[in-house]
């Protein structure tokens, strides 16, 4: 039998697991697709961004993970359009025919329409992002040990961070510990003018960690104080000129700062009708993860919703479990069809959530049995579950080593600010 070509437009949770899976049977030829060269974890990239990890400590190259694996190959591209009368996909660096096409493309930032905090704010949404945040940040604390004007030096200390979900509780938390552990090391002549940084975390919702339990939202607001960050619920960004920050209850706040963790969207792909789109440009799929009204396209992950699950009626949230447990469970569907075989619904299995704040500080919440766990426990089973969640060996070693060395010595080294010269960037 002629090997089916699987394209998969993705490589995150979702497309790695599918092709990984997908790659056992001798049935497929697997091309996965995707913008850059490697594989990044995401979730830690809040870390990288305030330099505790580097880049390459979440991230690993598609060609080296798929060495000696003969039916995936990589292809790096953009993806354009699909002409599904000719099953054809068209990319930004080349063409591909295939039998099964997959969106994993996970989603983007949403700034809802606000230009000027689209053209401003700090997104956080893959490595690019947590570089410039991470160079952002240290070269305003740069320029706030040489300014002489006050209202400049507040300017360049006070951060602003939008949205109350985890990274934004995660970015906040680990920006408080460095207020409280480092900067004074670092920056001996802020420490000697008294120069006052504040940490701003601002959520158009009641609570932080929304999706979260209540015990989990009540302990992350006490702690988030307890490391001296400015909470500010029900409270939305109207506009960012200027360096000032517009709420929609008028106040304002001083910052050349604006850290955006405030929403995701997905985003709609060239040759697919309007019809097949849901809520937040979601791609609208059945059971099996095909897309509504084609025939052999699917999506998985972020990228689509799936309403056919009872326990999950509005859809599945948008983390990396659901991403991961879709891709498996298209492989092996895939896998079935080929033999002959029935292929099986997808049911989201929750294993819960979970968000760390700072330095020993953390919560969980586990469904079933109904646990929530907060401190220390709830930081080691953090700690653990990040890690070996991380895609090979080398990752996982180098990430607990630095990880070690910031535990126990409450700082780490990975500060530096690198940035490609005008004419690399050219």
């Amino acid at each position: 039998m002629e090997a089916k070509e699987v394209v998969i437009i993705g490589g995150g949770f979702a497309g790695i697991n599918l092709a990984m899976e997908l790659s056992r049977s001798e049935n497929f030829h697997i091309t996965l697709v995707d913008r850059n060269n490697y594989n990044f974890f995401s979730p830690l990239l809040y870390q990288v961004a305030t330099g505790f990890l580097e880049a390459s400590n979440v991230s690993y190259p598609f060609r080296k993970l798929f060495q000696g694996k003969k039916n995936i190959n990589f292809r790096m591209g953009e993806f354009k359009k699909v002409i599904q009368a000719e099953n054809r996909v068209v990319l930004s660096t080349s063409e591909l025919k295939y039998d099964y096409l997959i969106f994993a493309t996970g989603t983007e930032t949403n700034f809802f329409g606000i230009e000027n905090v689209k053209q401003h704010a700090i997104p956080m949404k893959n490595v690019n992002d947590a570089l410039e945040m991470r160079n952002h940040y240290l070269q305003k604390l740069e320029q706030a040990t040489i300014t002489k004007d006050e209202n400049e030096r507040r300017k360049l200390l006070n951060m602003v961070v939008a949205g109350g979900g985890p990274t934004g509780v995660e970015v906040s938390g680990m920006l408080a510990e460095m207020k409280k552990h480092t900067l004074h090391k670092d920056y001996p002549e802020l420490a000697a003018s008294g120069a006052e940084s504040n940490i701003y975390l601002v959520d158009a919702g009641a609570h932080v960690l929304s999706p979260m339990s209540a015990e989990s939202q009540s302990d992350t607001y006490d702690a988030l104080k307890k490391l001296g960050v400015i909470i500010k619920l029900n409270t939305h960004v109207k506009d960012y000129v200027n360096d000032i920050v517009y709420f929609d209850n008028n106040e304002t706040l001083e910052t050349k700062t604006l850290i955006w963790a405030a929403g995701v969207i997905s985003q709609a792909f060239d040759g697919i009708a309007a019809e097949s789109y849901g809520r937040g440009k979601r791609l609208m799929v059945d059971e099996y993860n095909k897309v509504s009204g084609t025939q052999n396209i699917y999506a998985i992950g972020d990228t689509c919703i799936q309403t056919t699950d009872e326990q999950f009626p509005n859809g599945h949230p948008q983390v990396a479990q659901v991403a991961i447990q879709q891709g498996r469970n298209l492989a092996k569907n895939f896998i079935a069809i080929s033999n002959g075989k029935e292929p099986q619904a997808f049911k989201y299995h929750d294993k819960g959530t979970m968000a760390i704040i700072g330095r020993n500080k953390a919560v969980a919440d586990l469904p079933k049995p109904k646990l929530h766990f907060k401190g220390f426990i709830a930081w080691f089973m953090w700690v653990f579950i990040h890690l070996i969640s991380l895609i090979n060996y080398r990752n996982r070693v180098k990430t607990l080593y630095n990880w070690m060395i910031a535990y126990f010595t409450k700082d780490q080294s990975l500060r530096m600010i690198i940035r490609p010269s005008k004419d690399e960037e050219a």
